[in-house]
């Protein structure tokens, strides 16, 4: 286990809140929060990105969802949702695969639509969600291939909104299928401060939290 102090955790969390109910208010504060506490970014579900942009004033990065949470809408409309985004100020972009392509051996399919949208990200992040919860180990592994071959930038464990989120054991099987450049984001579920260090121990780069500012706060 490494030992990292609150904020060396902080620089690579997505400080997070996409609930159905969230109000600008409240993504008003983890803007803040984020700025003021040096997360990596602050995730918020794009109808807020222009708002957010303008209260923030680039003192975060601001990260933004696409296709979420269930990753099957057109590919299509995942390119333009997610051109939209980064117009209106988003530098990171969080997209949801399809996930019946993959269960259907669409690979080609899975991957042609990550290529689409890392080249409507460009020089900006792209991170691949796959939902380990409804994926079998194979699955998983295959979607390491996919994403290195794609070019993307991180795959991600997690929406957060399905069975389970983030689990040690896929953290580790990722570090060991990901190709060169390809960074692991674990999100879900991530409730402790020695949770947090275990999954970047293992090989995450970033953790996508709505918990670990809290927790690095209330422990001063």
């Amino acid at each position: 286990m490494i030992n990292m102090d609150g904020k060396e955790i902080l620089r690579h969390v997505d400080h997070t809140l996409l609930s159905q109910t969230a109000t600008w208010e409240e993504i008003r504060q983890v803007c803040g929060e984020a700025a003021q506490y040096g997360t990596a970014s602050v995730c918020i579900p794009p109808c807020y990105v222009k708002q957010a942009a303008g209260y923030v004033r680039g003192e975060t990065a601001i990260c933004t969802v696409i296709g979420f949470p269930n990753g099957n809408p057109t590919t299509a409309a995942k390119v333009f949702e997610a051109g939209e985004a980064l117009a209106h100020g988003a530098s990171e972009i969080d997209m949801v695969i399809n996930l019946g392509w993959l269960r259907d051996g669409q690979y080609s399919l899975v991957e042609e639509e990550i290529r689409a949208l890392k080249a409507v990200c460009g020089d900006r992040i792209l991170k691949v969600i796959v939902e380990t919860c409804l994926l079998t180990e194979e699955e998983k592994i295959r979607m390491c291939e996919l994403v290195t071959a794609a070019g993307a930038d991180y795959i991600k464990t997690s929406t957060g909104f399905s069975r389970a989120g983030a689990t040690f054991a896929d953290v580790a099987l990722f570090a060991r299928h990901i190709g060169p450049g390809v960074k692991i984001k674990a999100a879900g579920g991530i409730s402790s401060l020695e949770d947090a260090e275990k999954f970047l121990s293992l090989g995450a780069d970033r953790l996508g939290s709505s918990r670990i500012v809290k927790l690095v706060t209330e422990n001063g």
